[in-house]
């Protein structure tokens, strides 16, 4: 039996997790004895990082702190063994009595009141005696103040001392209650502002705690600010804590400018504008909002409103303000009469935007372009860039309005990009737009002209799905393409009608485009009047270096559709054009030379609708030309992949067009 309990004992040992905080508290209490307290005190903090479980260790920590005269340390090390083990009540107390020396009396005199009920009977005595001599005093001076207030003291001290007094009590109530009042004598004391949000927040009063805090944050005492920055959320705050913290303190400039710029930021101009109109009348010498209200008035086209306003700053001290001002009003410039003053921190803002945008980080550009327009509303270069970088964020509506304000600049660069910006995306965001396109070539297999047009009129309401009219045309010169001398169907190459309709079509995602519509078919051969329903989805994608490119190089386009169509006896078809090549860089000839490859299927299997092409292509257009013209020559070798065809398996076709498209 013994020696199976040998062998046991020894198989186990090896298994032993040795302690990690051995070698460090070894090495620390080696230091303690001979007086090496700094050595000391790093290992201490070595094996705290190994065990930080144990409170024995933190609290020998503390002890070795107090040797150095580390009071501060070492009641953080006394509360955190506290924290560890509430039971060690000499811990407890330690704790207290450093923080009634280091001005926590509040904190000092709740661990005493903790204690004097829990504890042991020694510790119970000790705490006993020492919440009487913290309590007493605290509730003579609250007794005391509140009789000279009512007597008539009512000043910002009596107040002030009143609230610290009840704070350190944790009378919270009675301490809110008259830190406000204490802040409303003096309101440019923002410091008890922040006394009166971290009482509010102890009290679970979220909501007024972060009004009184943001309201701190913004103007006033620096060292305010920041420590009430230490105690607000994380993130940004919302528009209604803003309102919030307005109806607190109505006269906060800093506070109303930021929201009125977070509202505009927002879109919602309105509200923006009302916040810049009450900054103008708290403050005649508010220049910068003056400006911007006056900018915003003008770009509406509210001539009247703006001007006064804009005349105030011009007569204004902010002679750089001033001169941007009459620039955008084409007036004068005048020279400085006061010495240059250092560059705005605009500059810096713009730099680190321009970093940004160069980097790829795009968000991070646009809050720093804001930061520079707020500091200068008449930089008509960061308005252009801020144009720009909500249109890469696919924020359209941000960014015309801002190349709508940087096409007013005198700058004729700024306002010739502004301007052409701002029209290429104008039609896309009116609630009524028109689109026309036309596409006729000429096919020598059938040694005939085809054309193919739409007109249409859609309406948008910002939302996900918008209605549509439309009338489409389908037709040739010659007519002659028909089932009783080719023995194909009518629809392969033209209708021969007017098509009008009316639909709908889902937005644009990704290229990616949903579209029904129920309308009449005229054939204008015929005269006969045939109803007609279409939908499907259509996806277009190119990558690379496009027709328009500044820069030559490889491209890939492709165009897919998958269409119902009711006249073709219900039919479904399927269309895939791709092409790939090369662009070569020509100067004002902007050229693509490519390779086709399309098919066409059908759910019925009708012989005229399943084929496949391939072949080469060009596409070329002069820079002067419109936008969106382009001529197309393609030459196409094709094979049928259902039998029945009456012109045989394969054909070849040289096809030339141009395609043309406009928006209004």
């Amino acid at each position: 039996m013994r020696l199976w309990i040998l062998l046991l004992a020894s198989a186990l040992a090896p298994a032993q997790t040795p302690d990690p905080a051995y070698e460090p508290l070894n090495k620390a209490y080696e230091a303690l004895r001979t007086r090496g307290y700094d050595d000391a005190i790093a290992l201490f903090l070595k094996a705290i990082d190994a065990a930080p479980a144990r409170p024995a260790v933190r609290k020998d920590l503390a002890y070795t702190y107090l040797k150095i005269g580390e009071n501060t340390a070492a009641r953080d090390q006394f509360r955190e063994a506290m924290l560890l083990d509430p039971k060690d009540f000499h811990v407890a107390l330690e704790y207290a009595f450093l923080c009634n020396e280091t001005k926590e009396q509040a904190q000092a005199r709740r661990v005493f009141d903790r204690v004097r009920h829990a504890g042991d009977p020694q510790s119970r005595a000790t705490a006993e005696r020492a919440f009487r001599n913290i309590d007493r005093p605290l509730a003579e001076g609250i007794a005391r103040w509140t009789q000279a207030i009512q007597l008539g003291a009512d000043n910002f001290s009596a107040h002030f001392e009143l609230a610290t007094l009840a704070e350190q009590r944790d009378e919270l109530e009675l301490a809110a209650q008259h830190y406000e009042k204490a802040w409303r004598l003096i309101p440019d004391r923002r410091s008890v502002l922040v006394d009166l949000g971290r009482v509010l927040k102890s009290l679970n009063r979220t909501e007024e705690a972060n009004a009184a805090l943001l309201a701190a944050s913004r103007g006033g005492e620096p060292r305010a600010a920041e420590a009430a920055r230490e105690l607000l959320p994380t993130r940004y705050p919302y528009v209604s804590e803003f309102q919030r913290a307005l109806q607190l303190d109505p006269k906060n400039l800093d506070l109303r400018r930021e929201l009125a710029y977070l509202l505009l930021r927002m879109n919602r101009q309105s509200e923006a504008e009302e916040e810049f109109r009450q900054l103008t009348v708290l403050s005649e010498t508010d220049y910068l909002s003056a400006a911007q209200l006056g900018f915003l008035l003008l770009a509406r086209g509210e001539t009247t409103a703006a001007m006064p306003l804009l005349e105030r700053v011009m007569k204004g001290a902010d002679e750089e303000l001033a001169n941007r001002v009459r620039a955008v009003l084409r007036l004068p410039q005048t020279l400085h009469t006061r010495p240059a003053q250092p560059a705005p921190p605009s500059i810096d803002a713009k730099v680190m935007a321009e970093r940004s945008l160069k980097a790829g980080f795009v968000r991070d550009a646009l809050k720093y372009l804001q930061l520079a327009q707020e500091d200068d509303p008449a930089d008509f270069a960061v308005m252009l860039k801020l144009g720009w970088t909500y249109n890469l964020l696919h924020n359209d509506r941000q960014a015309i309005r801002w190349f709508d304000l940087a096409r007013k600049s005198p700058d004729p660069k700024i306002a010739q990009e502004a301007g052409a910006a701002y029209h290429n995306l104008r039609p896309a965001l009116e609630t009524f737009r028109t689109t026309v396109w036309m596409f006729p070539l000429y096919s020598s297999r059938w040694s005939d002209f085809f054309s193919y047009a739409q007109i249409k009129t859609e309406l948008h309401l910002n939302s996900p799905v918008h209605p549509y009219v439309s009338l489409r045309f389908v037709g040739d010169t010659r007519g002659t393409i028909g089932p009783e001398n080719s023995g194909i169907a009518p629809q392969y190459l033209s209708e021969s009608a007017l098509i009008a309709g009316l639909g709908a079509a889902t937005n644009v995602w990704h290229g990616l485009l949903g579209w029904a519509e129920a309308g009449a078919a005229v054939g204008y051969l015929t005269h006969h009047i045939l109803q007609d329903y279409r939908g499907g989805a259509s996806f277009t994608k190119g990558f690379g270096h496009m027709l328009k490119s500044e820069t030559g190089g490889l491209f890939f386009e492709t165009n897919d559709d998958a269409i119902f169509v009711s006249r073709f006896d219900n039919d479904f078809l399927l269309y895939t054009q791709n092409r790939f090549g090369y662009t070569p860089s020509l100067g004002a000839l902007q050229t693509q030379f490519c390779w086709n490859v399309n098919l066409t299927q059908d759910q019925k299997r009708e012989p005229w609708a399943n084929f496949f092409e391939t072949g080469p292509g060009l596409r070329f257009r002069l820079a002067a030309m419109p936008s969106s013209l382009y001529l197309t020559l393609n030459y196409l070798h094709g094979s049928y992949t259902v039998r029945g065809d009456p012109y045989g398996p394969t054909f070849n076709d040289l096809r030339a067009g141009f395609w043309y498209a406009f928006t209004y």
